[in-house]
C-alpha cells in the first residue's frame, strides 16, 4: 500500500474529546505538510481507524459529519477510532473550523492538514483518489478500504467498518 497506515494510529490517540467541552483553536493540531503527519505518526495497533478528509467549505462533507458522529456513538465500546482531517486553511481555524465543531458538537479527533500541494500526497492516501472530498479511509492493520464520496447514513459507515473486519 502506498501509505503507511501506522501514521494515523497515533493521530487517533492524540486527542479524546468530550461533548461537554467547547472546542478551542488550540485543540486542533495543525500539520503544515503531509510529511509532518508521516514522520510523527508511526504507531500501529489492531483498532479500526476511520479517517475522514473534509473541509468546512465542502457542503457534502459538512452534511455527512452527523452520520460520522452517530457512528462514533454506535461504535464507542468497540476498538474503532475516528479522526476528521480538515483541509481548511489554517487561518480559518477560529473563524470557520471551531464554530462548526462546536455547533455540530463534534466529539471525534480533529486535525487540520494545511498542505495545499494535494497532488503530492493524495496518491499516498490511495492511488484511486481523485482528490475530491469528502473521502474516507478505513484501516485495520494492513487492511484498508478507501471511499471517495458522501455517506448518507451512519449505516453506510458501519457497513464499511464491518467489511474491513471480514477482509483477509
Amino acid at each position: 500500500m502506498a501509505i503507511s497506515f501506522r501514521i494515523f494510529t497515533i493521530l487517533l490517540f492524540s486527542q479524546t474529546w468530550a461533548y461537554s467541552q467547547a472546542w478551542k483553536a488550540t485543540d486542533v493540531t495543525v500539520y503544515d505538510t503531509f510529511e509532518d503527519i508521516e514522520k510523527n505518526f508511526a504507531l500501529s495497533d489492531d483498532s479500526i481507524h476511520v479517517i475522514n478528509f473534509w473541509a468546512t467549505w465542502c457542503k457534502p462533507c459538512v452534511a455527512e459529519l452527523p452520520f460520522f458522529e452517530e457512528a462514533v456513538d454506535l461504535t464507542s465500546k468497540r476498538a474503532v477510532k475516528f479522526t476528521y482531517i480538515s483541509l481548511d486553511f489554517a487561518k480559518h481555524i477560529e473563524t470557520r473550523v471551531i464554530p462548526l465543531l462546536n455547533n455540530m458538537k463534534i466529539s471525534a479527533n480533529v486535525v487540520l492538514l494545511a498542505d495545499g500541494k494535494y497532488n503530492n500526497w493524495i496518491d499516498k492516501v490511495d492511488p484511486s483518489w481523485s482528490g475530491a472530498i469528502p473521502a474516507t479511509v478505513i484501516i485495520q492493520g494492513n487492511k484498508k478500504i478507501f471511499f471517495e464520496g458522501s455517506f448518507h447514513s451512519n449505516e453506510e459507515i458501519i457497513e464499511l467498518i464491518k467489511k474491513i473486519k471480514t477482509q483477509s
